[in-house]
């Protein structure tokens, strides 16, 4: 990304708001919002995923959040991110592809780690929903090992981002104190 900008990326199990907060958020903060490009993939290749097609799901999420940066102001509120694409794949397959480990790695930004604790809603690109609970540890999990700022929202959508947006107050009133 060519500017500075502070990501803001909703993360977590399936059906926990994510794409509504990134939505909100961005709406919220007059910016750009980076929709998860799987769903878009997913429908439009008329089989099963396969492992690979993650790799590929997770270079087009990356050039799609790169077009979108330039047009944002200091925030770009993304629906996803490399971390989905490696939890998704370490669940589903037992591994992880190492281009998309090492860009999680080097990924930046506040994650917003989403509870389970809104009800599960049906969708056909869901698969998980008796897993919420434990994959949501692998999130949290993989947050603490690879040192990523992280805040975890709970409770209605109107909660979770008033939780983000208190988070980014209180970082902002920090940075301008330094």
């Amino acid at each position: 990304m060519d500017k500075k900008i502070k990501k803001i990326i909703t993360t977590g199990p399936e059906s926990t708001g994510k794409s509504t907060l990134a939505l909100e958020l961005a709406n919220h903060l007059e910016t750009q919002y980076v929709p998860e490009f799987a769903r878009t993939y997913l429908d439009c290749i008329k089989r099963p995923y396969r492992e690979d097609d993650l790799i590929t799901i997770a270079k087009r999420q990356r050039e799609l959040e790169l077009f979108l940066s330039k047009k944002s102001n200091q925030y770009l509120c993304c629906d996803t991110s490399m971390l989905v694409l490696k939890i998704w794949s370490e669940f589903r397959f037992g591994k992880c592809h190492p281009w998309i480990k090492e860009a999680f790695q080097k990924e930046e930004g506040l994650f917003v780690l989403c509870g389970t604790d809104v009800p599960w809603a049906f969708d056909p690109q869901r698969e998980n929903p008796n897993e919420r609970e434990e994959i949501y540890q692998l999130y949290k999990i993989a947050l603490v090992d690879y040192g990523k700022e992280f805040v975890e929202v709970s409770g209605d959508q109107n909660a979770r981002l008033e939780m983000v947006l208190s988070y980014l107050n209180l970082f902002l009133s920090k940075n301008l104190r330094k």
